[in-house]
């Protein structure tokens, strides 16, 4: 009935060909892209090297190679633990390497653009929208309480590909919510902020079910074992729905810390941009604002077409006001 000793979890190892492969081919291709960097003139911190290679990649390494990969087809919480930071942690600490940043440099000048260009995808800006992400997620997490939970971590070869697959996922959900900085309007990023919040409470479904629930919901056979530790199914459930329920919610703080520095830097931009305007552009918006027409800021002043339904206030005579 109890949790493994803090001395048996961490001296528990396996070496898994698949994850020594993933961690050689990932940090091997952003070494190359840091030394292509350095050799256009650039330079790359170090910090972002170090928060790649030793937290992304090393919060891999321990969660796949360590106790959680050994025992994840045995036990039900090591296998939802296992899933929940390859979904959540892995990937948010891999962006903390700025990855795309570091293709941008490394490329030539058209590298740059083709990446702005895959961002603006519509498909690419649907999964760095952070109420999808979390829609996602829960609906996949939901697959917890279901009998094909067995069936992925009991099939070793959908086992492994997960710790593939998985990461990977994490990764198109977080790069485009910390990239996309100016595609969205501060309306809709204060709307997404507000809802985020809402987010908090889907997150839990899954894990409080899972914890609450009498039933053993996998269906998955009994594993004997010696360690005293070990424990029985239902408990081994009820561990898997707190870790889950847990992890599920402190990962939503730093989604809520990106979208209020989003929230931030764009009502930044978009005051710049009205101070930039000259006195006839403003008096033109100002204008279609009174007729009730959508109002856009030019492309020159800002970069990109940036819809408001509303115009900056006039104050007496017509002059400007801070908006």
């Amino acid at each position: 009935m109890r949790t493994p000793p803090i001395l048996t979890f961490w001296s528990t190892w396996r070496a898994d060909p698949i994850t020594l492969g993933v961690l050689l081919v990932a940090a091997a291709a952003y070494l190359v892209g840091v030394r292509a960097v350095r050799r256009r003139g650039g330079v790359w911190p170090v910090t972002r090297t170090l928060a790649f290679l030793g937290l992304g990649l090393g919060s891999y390494a321990v969660i796949e190679l360590g106790f959680l990969g050994v025992y994840s087809a045995q036990l039900r919480w090591a296998f939802t633990t296992r899933v929940a930071l390859l979904i959540f942690v892995v990937p948010a600490l891999l962006a903390a390497g700025r990855p795309l940043d570091l293709v941008e440099q490394a490329t030539a000048p058209g590298g740059a653009a083709r990446i702005a260009r895959v961002l603006r995808l519509r498909i690419v800006r649907l999964f760095g929208n952070a109420m999808f992400a979390t829609l996602f997620v829960a609906s996949v997490f939901c697959l917890f309480l279901t009998p094909v939970a067995w069936v992925l971590r009991g099939t070793p070869w959908i086992e492994g590909v997960l710790g593939v697959v998985v990461p990977v996922v994490g990764l198109v959900l977080v790069l485009p919510l910390t990239a996309l900085s100016a595609v969205h309007t501060s309306l809709f990023i204060t709307v997404e902020f507000l809802l985020a919040f809402v987010e908090l409470l889907i997150d839990s479904i899954p894990g409080i079910l899972i914890r609450l629930n009498g039933a053993i919901l996998d269906h998955a056979p009994l594993i004997t074992t010696t360690a005293t530790w070990w424990p029985n199914p239902m408990h081994d459930q009820h561990l898997s729905g707190d870790f889950l329920w847990f992890i599920a919610e402190i990962a939503d703080v730093p989604v809520l810390v990106v979208l209020l520095v989003r929230w931030m830097r764009m009502d930044r931009h978009e005051a710049a941009s009205y101070d930039e305007l000259s006195d006839e552009e403003y008096a033109a918006l100002t204008q279609a604002h009174l007729r009730g027409e959508p109002t856009a800021l030019p492309v020159e002043s800002t970069g990109h077409v940036t819809t408001r339904p509303h115009a900056p206030r006039a104050v007496g005579d017509g002059t400007r006001a801070d908006p």
